[in-house]
């Protein structure tokens, strides 16, 4: 691993918090990032029955509330946030982030759309891991 993230003065930190988008991060950071959302997202999909879409991940909209979903959660689940009334605010506000995700086609299938998932990607400049082998590939739900 340390070879792909640098040398031993890197400031990658896999625990760190991610920004809500990937946008300023380095090719090698985003990859890891776009990792956690996709792991995120399924569990989100899991836990909150979320009728997410395929291709979630090309839709602008779709990938800002799930990214926030997944940070206000987050924030919450680590005990970061002990606020029993904010918490009822996010259970309540999850219709409205599934109005968000209504647009598109085929459910989201995690087995199936894997290989689009990481081939956009490596479209979209990220670095991906030197080995398939390495646990730092998109996680399958």
């Amino acid at each position: 691993m340390t070879d792909w993230l640098g040398d031993e003065h890197d400031e990658l930190a896999v625990d760190q918090r991610w920004p809500l988008a990937p946008t300023h991060l380095l090719p090698r950071e985003r990859w890891l990032w776009w990792e956690q959302l996709w792991s995120d997202v399924c569990a989100l999909r899991v836990r909150f029955r979320l009728a997410v879409r395929s291709g979630w991940w090309e839709d602008q909209v779709q990938l800002e509330a799930l990214a926030a979903l997944a940070a206000w959660l987050e924030r919450y689940d680590s005990g970061e946030w002990d606020d029993p009334l904010g918490k009822l605010q996010l259970l309540y506000d999850l219709e409205r982030v599934a109005a968000l995700l209504r647009d598109g086609g085929e459910p989201f299938h995690p087995d199936r759309d894997r290989l689009a998932f990481a081939r956009f990607l490596i479209d979209g400049g990220c670095q991906p891991p030197p080995s398939a082998q390495t646990p730092h590939r998109p996680r399958q739900c």
